[in-house]
C-alpha cells in the first residue's frame, strides 16, 4: 500500500485504579475497543466486536452506525456520508471526532466530520437522539454522534513493555475496491507510542442493471456503461500516530492528524472533491479527583479543500477550461467539563466550550474569455462564525427506580464575512455585490437549550424514560452568506444532493426544537433478549427550509417549474416531524451441532411536515426495517440479514424530490477467528437486486453542471449492486 500523507495521534494518560480500568484494554478485545457504560439517554452504542466486520464492507464511517435505531445516512461520495438522526442531518446533528466539533468547509458540504476518521481507526461510537443532554449537545437539534478513536492500552504492573499491532487488508468486488490498514504500538506502564495508517482506493460502483438518466441518450451523453454510476470513484488516505503518558489518576491525550483525499467523486453533486488535505492537534486532559472528575481539551484543525468537475463530468465539455473552487478553513475549539460529586445520589456536570471558525472560499478565474474570468469569484471572504457554550446539567438518583435530569445550556454565536466580488463587474454579478457588500454582515444570536428527563426502573426488566427538550441551531456560513444569483454561481451552492441552487438569507434567525421523547425498554435480567420502542414528536420554530426566491432578478426568479432543476433560496418556516423506533434481539436455539442462533431487528418510521407551507420535508427516509439472524459456532459467526425498504411517496415539492420505489435487499456475512487472525467475507445485495436510494437525491454523475434547465432531472441516484467482499486481520 501506498501512503503519502501521515496522521498523528499522541495521547498523553495519567491514571491508576478505576481511571486506569477506563484506559487499558483487555487482551482478548478484538479491536482493543471497551465500551464504557452510558447513561440513561443514550441511544445506542458500538464498540469492539460490533464495529470490526463493517470495516471490510465499507469504508465510510458514517455506515457504520447504518441500522442503529432512529439514523438513516444521506448518500455522498463512498467515504462522506451524511448521519441523519430522526429526519434531520449534517448541521442538525452534532458531530464529535475524538471530541472535536469538526466543521465542513465545502459549498455541497463534501468533507463532513465522519470523512475525517477511517473506520479502521475508530474504537467506539455512540448515538445521542432523542432527549440529548446538554453537557454532550449544543447548536444542533437532532441529536449528538460521538466517534472516538481506540483508547490507549498500557502495559500491565510488572510487565516490561507492552508491543502489539495488527495488519489486515481488504477487497470488494464492486468498484474493485482495494485497502488496508496497519497500527502498532509500543507501551510501558505510564507511556505509550502508536500508529495507524489506512488507505482505500475505488472505481465507479456498478448498479444491478442497466439505468438511463431523463434526456441523457437524447442529448448524445450516456458515454458511461449503462449499468456504472458516474462519479463515484474516490481515493482516501489516513495515518495516525499516538503518544500516551498515565500517573496515577490522570490522564492526558494528544492527537496530531494529516489526512489527503486526492479524488472523490460525487454521484449526487455538479461538482467533484479533487483533494482535501486536513491538519488536526487534539490535546485532551482527564483526571480523576475526590470531589468528581475533571476534563479539558484543545483542538485545532486546518482544512484544504479543492473541487472541480471529474474526469465523468469533464467528459462532457471537452476543452472546456472548468471551473476550480477551493476552500480553507480553520476551526480552533476549546472545552472545559466538571462532574462534580454532591452527594451519592447527585452529580453537577458544568462547563464550557468555545469555538472560533474561519473559511475563506474562492474560485479562481477560468478560461480566457466569458463569464468566469478575469478576476476570483469570492463566495465567502473571511467567513467567521465563533461560539461560546456555558451548560450545567443536575443528575440525581432519588432511589433505585426513579432517576431524573436536568440541564440548561447558553449558547452564543457571532458571525461575520468581509465583502465580495464576482467574475467581472457585468451585470450578472454588479447588482448582487453591491447589495451584499453595503449590507450589516455582522450577527450575534444568543441561544438557549433546555433539557429534562427521567427514568423510571421498576424491576429489572424493564425500563422506561421520557423527557422533554429544547434544542437551538444557529445557521452556518453558507446559510447566511452565499450571496449570488446568478444561475452558474446559485448551481455551486448545495449541500443536499438535490441539484437545485441555492443562494443564502443574511436574515436567517436560529433553528428552534422542541422534542417530546419516551422510550420503554423490555429485557431480562441477563441481556438475552430485549425489545425497545421510542416513539418521539419535535416541533420546530423557524426551521430552515428551501423557499421559492422572492427576487425577480438574476436566475433566482419568483416562479418555478414542477419539474427540472431550480434556483432557490432559504426562509425560516415551522415544521414538525414525528416517527418511531423499534429495536429488539432474542435468541432462537443453541444447540451443540449448529451452535447458537439470535435474532434482532430495528424498525424506523419517520414524517416530517412544513407547517407553514404543508409541503413535506426533505430526504425523509420512508418506513425500513432491517432483520437479522446470526449463527455463532466455535470460531464462526454467521449473518443472514434482509433490508426492506417502503417507496418514498411524500417528497418536497418545492424543491421538485424525486419519488423513489420499494425495495429489499439480502446480505450475507461470515466471520472466522482463530487465536491471532481474523477472516471477514460476505455478499451485499445478493440477488442483485436494482433499487434508487431514497436519500441518494438527483444523480448529475455524468454532468449537466452548465444546464439551466435541468435535463438529468428525473433520475434518482442508484444504490449499488451485487458486491463480494473478502478481508483478512492479522493481530502481532
Amino acid at each position: 500500500m501506498k501512503f503519502k500523507r501521515m496522521t498523528i495521534c499522541i495521547a498523553l494518560a495519567f491514571a491508576p485504579g478505576a481511571f486506569a480500568a477506563e484506559a487499558t484494554l483487555p487482551d482478548v478485545e478484538v479491536t482493543g475497543v471497551r465500551i464504557q457504560p452510558l447513561p440513561a439517554y443514550s441511544n445506542s452504542a458500538l464498540g469492539g466486536i460490533d464495529i470490526v466486520h463493517p470495516r471490510t464492507s465499507t469504508s465510510d464511517t458514517a455506515k457504520l452506525l447504518d441500522g442503529q435505531p432512529g439514523v438513516s445516512l444521506y448518500s455522498g461520495g463512498g467515504v462522506s456520508s451524511l448521519p441523519v438522526i430522526h429526519g434531520m442531518a449534517d448541521d442538525r446533528v452534532r458531530v464529535k471526532v475524538d471530541g472535536m466539533d469538526l466543521i465542513s468547509g465545502c459549498a455541497n458540504h463534501m468533507n463532513p466530520a465522519l470523512s475525517y476518521i477511517d473506520p479502521a481507526n475508530v474504537g467506539s461510537v455512540k448515538v445521542f437522539a432523542g432527549i440529548t443532554p446538554v453537557s454532550i449537545g449544543g447548536d444542533s437539534i437532532g441529536g449528538t454522534v460521538q466517534v472516538d478513536s481506540q483508547a490507549p492500552e498500557f502495559a500491565r504492573p510488572g510487565q516490561a513493555t507492552l508491543m502489539n499491532g495488527q495488519a489486515s487488508g481488504f477487497f470488494r468486488s464492486n468498484g474493485n475496491v482495494q485497502g488496508g490498514s496497519l497500527s502498532a504500538a509500543i507501551a510501558s506502564e505510564t507511556l505509550r507510542l502508536s500508529y495507524t495508517g489506512s488507505t482505500v482506493r475505488s472505481d465507479n460502483y456498478k448498479a444491478a442493471h442497466d439505468f438511463k438518466a431523463a434526456g441523457l441518450a437524447a442529448t448524445g451523453r450516456a458515454w458511461l456503461a449503462g449499468d456504472v454510476v458516474g462519479s463515484s470513484r474516490y481515493e482516501s488516505e489516513n495515518h495516525a500516530l499516538g503518544f500516551a503518558l498515565r500517573h496515577e489518576n490522570h490522564l492526558v491525550e494528544l492527537k496530531l492528524g494529516l489526512q489527503n483525499i486526492p479524488y472523490q467523486g460525487f454521484p449526487n453533486q455538479r461538482m467533484d472533491m479533487t483533494g482535501n488535505d486536513s491538519q488536526q492537534v487534539n490535546l485532551r486532559y482527564t483526571g480523576q479527583y475526590q470531589w468528581g472528575a475533571l476534563e479539558g481539551r484543545v483542538y485545532e484543525e486546518k482544512t484544504q479543500h479543492a473541487m472541480q468537475f471529474g474526469d465523468d463530468k469533464q467528459f462532457l465539455y471537452g476543452t472546456a477550461p472548468g471551473m476550480p473552487m477551493n476552500t480553507d478553513g480553520k476551526n480552533t475549539g476549546a472545552l472545559v467539563k466538571a462532574d462534580i460529586l454532591l452527594s451519592e445520589q447527585d452529580i453537577l456536570r458544568v462547563g464550557g466550550e468555545y469555538q472560533q471558525y474561519r473559511l475563506n472560499d474562492w474560485w479562481p478565474a477560468s478560461g480566457t474569455a466569458g463569464g468566469m474570468q478575469p478576476n476570483t469569484f469570492w463566495n465567502i471572504n473571511n467567513g467567521q462564525r465563533d461560539r461560546f457554550d456555558l451548560f450545567g446539567e443536575w443528575e440525581t438518583n432519588w432511589n433505585p427506580q426513579w432517576l431524573s435530569q436536568l440541564g440548561v445550556r447558553s449558547d452564543t454565536v457571532k458571525m461575520n464575512t468581509g465583502t465580495v466580488q464576482g467574475y467581472n463587474t457585468g451585470m450578472m454579478y454588479a447588482a448582487d455585490v453591491a447589495a451584499f457588500n453595503a449590507s450589516n454582515r455582522n450577527r450575534t444570536d444568543h441561544n438557549w437549550d433546555l433539557t429534562a428527563l427521567a427514568r423510571y426502573t421498576p424491576d429489572d426488566g424493564k425500563d422506561f424514560e421520557f423527557g422533554y427538550a429544547q434544542k437551538t441551531r444557529s445557521p452556518n456560513l453558507y446559510e447566511r452568506y452565499s450571496w449570488s444569483t446568478g444561475g452558474m454561481a446559485m448551481r455551486m451552492i448545495n449541500w443536499f444532493g438535490d441539484g437545485n441552487g441555492y443562494v443564502g438569507n443574511l436574515n436567517l434567525k436560529p433553528e428552534v426544537a422542541h422534542t417530546l421523547s419516551a422510550t420503554a425498554d423490555w429485557h431480562d435480567a441477563q441481556g438475552q433478549w430485549g425489545l425497545k420502542a421510542t416513539p418521539y414528536y419535535t416541533r420546530i420554530q423557524d426551521y430552515i427550509d428551501a423557499s421559492a426566491c422572492a427576487v425577480t432578478t438574476g436566475s433566482c426568479l419568483a416562479t418555478n417549474p414542477t419539474t427540472g432543476f431550480l434556483h432557490l433560496t432559504l426562509a425560516n418556516q415551522s415544521a414538525r416531524i414525528y416517527g418511531l423506533d423499534v429495536s429488539g434481539h432474542m435468541p432462537l436455539a443453541k444447540t451443540g451441532d449448529y451452535g447458537s442462533f439470535t435474532a434482532s431487528g430495528v424498525l424506523n418510521y419517520t414524517n416530517g411536515k412544513n407547517r407553514t407551507t404543508g409541503d413535506n420535508l426533505y430526504n425523509i427516509m420512508p418506513l425500513n426495517a432491517k432483520l437479522a439472524v446470526e449463527q455463532r459456532l466455535g470460531n464462526w459467526t454467521n449473518t443472514i440479514e434482509g433490508l426492506l425498504v417502503d417507496a418514498k411517496r411524500n417528497v418536497s415539492q418545492v424543491r421538485n424530490e424525486m419519488r423513489t420505489g420499494g425495495y429489499g435487499l439480502l446480505n450475507l456475512r461470515s466471520s472466522y477467528e482463530w487465536k491471532l487472525v481474523r477472516l471477514d467475507a460476505g455478499i451485499e445485495n445478493v440477488f442483485n437486486k436494482f433499487y434508487n436510494l431514497p436519500l441518494g437525491g438527483a444523480y448529475t454523475g455524468q454532468g449537466m453542471t452548465m444546464s439551466a434547465t435541468g435535463v438529468a432531472w428525473g433520475t434518482p441516484v442508484p444504490g449499488m449492486g451485487r458486491s463480494i467482499y473478502a478481508g483478512a486481520t492479522l493481530k502481532f
